[in-house]
């Protein structure tokens, strides 16, 4: 072989193998705005949210827009949020789906939980389970992630909707929550609150202001969730029954203008978080690494960040964030993470699309 060909196919060769070897992803679902949330069906198409207000169906490489969408209210952080299967959708058809509204009292919006079934592209049987009151015109802090536990119970997350002195340590008014139901809506007799006077029976756990994480952990079956501090102060926690989280009395952030609002980090009798950020990464979406795709990542836990634009890869000792490894760097605004029925991990990405993390 002449020398100048041999040499011209060993630079080609060793081009495409450098390039596969730095390839950290491959697009999966192209041209989405904000897939706020996103699950797979057992055929293993995607249902997607996108928080403008549509529900897409994608599958066998096309997208179909689901009709029969209730009214959202589109409004800074609220809109069309997350979206999670029953645990025994194959028998049952449910879907179960966050949004803002404006059914209820006063002007503005606040966070929804409804189910609902699909019937030829569109939504039927639709019934809303739980609906925050009053609604506010403001447009921050709505939350919100569904989870499933292995009892069926449904888990959600309210955001304090910018009303941070009344609404997370007032069990008596709804926001700052994760709520828990049975899964067709009604309140379980377990819940923590239920013989309160006045309280409102669904809250699950309190002192929360705007958690955009949440995952049974399923090597322990525990609530894992996440939320935004304010200037930095973001953090993780684990859920439990009853428990206050401590915002606004304890926080490691300040306000935007740097001043404080508080001296505490922490406070007996409330919880602290097993991790923060300072500064504010902004988190959203998370996932446990369970499959055996990844090799030594198998029980990672994954945090997207809105505003540096990467994945965290959590790497855990017990109940702690013991190391921290970024992934897909500044591949935009990472809203949503899911492990797909495949084990691939599954990463949406703010007006790129949903990606597929590739194995290293």
């Amino acid at each position: 072989m002449n020398q100048k060909i041999y040499l011209s196919i060993l630079v080609v060769f060793l081009t495409l193998f450098s390039f596969s070897q730095s390839k950290e992803y491959e697009v999966v679902v192209p041209d989405l705005i904000n897939p706020w949330g996103f699950t797979f069906l057992p055929d293993n198409s995607i249902l997607i949210t996108e928080k403008e207000g549509k529900l897409i169906l994608f599958k066998n490489r096309k997208k179909t827009e689901i009709k029969g969408l209730p009214k959202i209210y589109v409004r800074g952080q609220g809109g069309f949020m997350d979206v999670e299967l029953h645990p025994n959708y194959k028998e049952n058809g449910w879907i179960y789906f966050t949004y803002a509204s404006q059914d209820g009292g006063g002007k503005g919006g606040n966070t929804t939980l409804m189910r609902a079934k699909i019937d030829d592209n569109a939504l039927i049987d639709k019934e809303i389970l739980y609906k925050a009151n009053p609604n506010s015109k403001k447009g921050q802090h709505f939350g919100s992630r569904i989870a499933f536990d292995k009892e069926n119970h449904v888990y959600f997350s309210i955001g304090d909707r910018g009303n941070r002195d009344q609404n997370p340590q007032d069990i008596t008014r709804d926001c700052g929550k994760i709520y828990r139901l049975n899964d067709d809506g009604s309140i379980p007799k377990d819940n923590p609150f239920i013989n309160n006077k006045g309280a409102k029976k669904a809250i699950y756990s309190y002192g929360h202001r705007n958690p955009q994480g949440m995952e049974i952990n399923p090597f322990t079956n525990e609530i894992w969730a996440h939320e935004h501090g304010p200037r930095g102060g973001d953090e993780i926690n684990i859920i439990q029954k009853g428990k206050n989280y401590g915002w606004p009395k304890a926080s490691y952030g300040i306000n935007y203008s740097g001043t404080k609002f508080t001296d505490k980090t922490s406070i007996p009798g409330m919880e602290n978080p097993i991790h923060y950020w300072t500064p504010s990464i902004a988190p959203s979406g998370m996932a446990f690494i369970s499959s055996d795709k990844y090799g030594k990542w198998k029980g990672n836990l994954l945090v997207g960040s809105l505003k540096f634009q990467y994945v965290s890869r959590c790497i855990l000792k017990g109940n702690k964030v013991f190391k921290e490894v970024k992934l897909l760097k500044d591949i935009g605004r990472v809203r949503s993470i899911e492990q797909g029925m495949d084990g691939y991990i599954y990463v949406g990405v703010e007006n790129l699309g949903i990606v597929r993390l590739l194995p290293k």
